[in-house]
């Protein structure tokens, strides 16, 4: 699976409670199920109106299918080529 870097933009994201994020991450989590495995979030970080997310896939418009099924934006999708380290020094 290649593995995508994607740009939300979600107003207030930032400022959500426990609750909030709880509920979002089940409604990722039931998009996910449709795509029946095709699809996979690593993770998330969560800035001022953003969320950066970690997500592994076969090909892009499976990313975008993730989006329209939950409902959150994927405003900018980028493959990840290489993931460098402190460890790729040695």
């Amino acid at each position: 699976m290649k593995r995508y870097l994607i740009e939300r933009h979600i107003p207030a994201v930032d400022r959500m409670n426990a609750k909030e994020l709880k509920d979002a991450s089940a409604t990722s989590n039931a998009a996910l199920a449709q795509l029946a495995g095709k699809v996979q979030w690593v993770q998330s970080y969560v800035v001022e109106d953003k969320t950066f997310c970690i997500y592994l896939a076969d090909k892009e418009d499976l990313v975008h299918e993730h989006a329209r099924l939950s409902g959150f934006p994927a405003n900018k999708v980028t493959e990840v080529r290489t993931v460098i380290e402190p460890m790729t020094a040695i």
